[in-house]
């Protein structure tokens, strides 16, 4: 360009990522992404999911009440009493602020509301690790790309969007709709539900709650083949193992190294696997799965350990697939290791960090115990990082809402199964059916098994199933809150 020459129009970034999202639209329609224009309702909820996306709300170095109080703005914009909209935050925790949200219906009787729960805060992404800005919503080849975009953002703008829609129609339900946005999920619940939970049960206590965990699962071709509703889940705990020397000059090595010893007690964790511990949700998810399972092997080991627990060639077999494999038992992994204090010394002490991930007809004690057999070394320490935890007792679920659900699905999926399931990760509804609220995994988005990586890089959900999850969520909620849209 000459210097005479007139200078190219400058547009803000928001503007040009929403042209370059456009165009990804129409060139994704072989993921079935949406190309149509969008709604003033999808609108809306585009725009609170970009918002939530680009506030950094990491569990350690980000803001969460800054999320809240966003959102809690637009409720108050929308004409919402600031008595309905409370932005709570822990004592000593200024950036763990929760959003406890009220809509109002008729409230017969003195029945219970119903909770939609989402939480806010999401796992660290590290900017050098991810090809573009995690926490920016990037929209490509069918996809929203971001930090937060599957867990647990996609939810907390629909449940947003669609009480902002129910308040400029001028819905009435007939119980009141509670909307709970949460902090701390992912470091622990300490500050969100279960404060909640313990603190302030009046503002959230409920009938049931609706949150994540459950979804739809596609063929890897995008065919539906079953909707999910989480019922119940594994148990977060984490263990630290530590192994201490006298260590001494690394020009003199000695056989009891600290970080060798830890090294082989971590490979026998490696080794070590769980007995099968199915309950009564599991064992009906295999049961169920089994009849739309594509890959014949896999279908015929579910039938077998549904009728016989104990079949252990068929769990053997349903182990191939790690997904399955976590249904199936308590999991335990090395996820964090530091050893050593100089390079030219022997280590004086080695740790690591293992994650389990407990099966609800279990506890942290009985793992640790586990752990500790699996190890046979008293020379590793092994410690619950925290109080010791025990799994909740699955929800039954609430005949309504299953109702609800399957009508929905089949309206909008056609005949695909509605099958309860047990999350293999933590969510907020540990805390929630410890309080006696029973909490159930309901979302209406689908997605190929793992491809949304969550907590990974380049966490995802497709365009199509947001929009998809915008409508089902507002049509469920109508019909088991009473009064739906004609």
């Amino acid at each position: 360009m000459t210097n005479d020459e007139p200078a190219p129009p400058r547009f803000p970034k928001s503007l040009m990522r929403r042209s370059l999202a456009s165009v990804a639209l129409l060139l994704a329609a072989p993921l079935g992404a949406q190309s149509s224009p969008l709604t003033p309702h999808q609108q809306l909820a585009r725009s609170v999911y970009e918002e939530l996306v680009e506030i950094n709300t990491v569990d350690s170095v980000g803001n969460v009440t800054t999320a809240a109080r966003a959102m809690a703005k637009r409720f108050r914009d929308a004409g919402f009493p600031a008595s309905d909209v409370q932005v709570l935050v822990p004592p000593n925790h200024p950036d763990k602020g929760n959003l406890v949200v009220r809509y109002h219906g008729r409230a017969p009787n003195g029945s219970k509301p119903i909770l939609l729960l989402a939480h806010l805060d999401v796992v660290a992404a590290n900017r050098a690790d991810w090809p573009r800005d995690p926490f920016t919503l990037h929209e490509e080849n069918g996809y929203f790309l971001g930090r937060g975009t599957s867990d647990d953002k996609a939810m907390a703008a629909i449940f947003v969007a669609n009480m902002l829609d129910w308040k400029k129609e001028g819905w009435v339900p007939e119980r009141d709709v509670v909307l709970a946005l949460t902090a701390d999920e992912e470091g622990g619940p300490a500050n969100g539900a279960e404060w909640l939970a313990t603190e302030h049960k009046p503002l959230i206590d409920a009938a049931y709650a609706i949150n994540e965990g459950g979804g739809g699962t596609l063929t890897p071709d995008g065919k539906p083949l079953f909707h999910s509703i989480q019922a119940t889940e594994k148990v977060y705990t984490d263990y630290t193992f530590t192994v201490t020397n006298p260590g001494g000059h690394s020009s003199v090595p000695r056989p009891d190294n600290a970080i060798y010893q830890l090294a082989e007690a971590l490979g026998r964790v490696q080794h070590y696997t769980f007995p099968v511990a199915l309950n009564p949700i599991t064992r009906g998810f295999f049961e169920q799965t089994a009849k739309v399972e594509t890959r014949p092997e896999m279908a015929a080991a579910m039938r077998a350990l549904a009728a016989n627990p104990a079949d252990a060639t068929a769990a053997a077999t349903l182990s191939k697939d790690d997904r399955y494999a976590s249904m199936l038992r308590t999991s335990c992994v090395a996820t964090r290791l530091a050893g050593g204090h100089a390079n030219n010394a022997l280590p004086q002490r080695a740790t690591a960090n293992v994650n389990c991930r407990i099966a609800p007809t279990s506890t942290s004690l009985e793992t640790l115990a586990a752990l500790q057999r699996a190890v046979g070394d008293t020379g590793v320490k092994i410690e619950i990082v925290g109080a010791p935890r025990v799994g909740a007792t699955p929800s039954a679920i609430d005949p309504g809402l299953l109702g609800a659900v399957t009508s929905l699905t089949k309206q909008t999926w056609g005949d695909i199964p509605v099958i309860p399931t047990m999350s293999t990760g933590a969510t907020d509804g540990r805390p929630l059916r410890a309080a006696g609220i029973p909490t159930y995994g309901v979302s209406g988005l689908f997605s190929v098994p793992g491809e949304g990586n969550a907590h990974g890089r380049d966490e995802k959900l497709r365009v199509k199933s947001f929009y998809d999850g915008l409508s089902f969520l507002d049509q469920l909620v109508r019909r088991v809150a009473g009064s739906p849209k004609a």
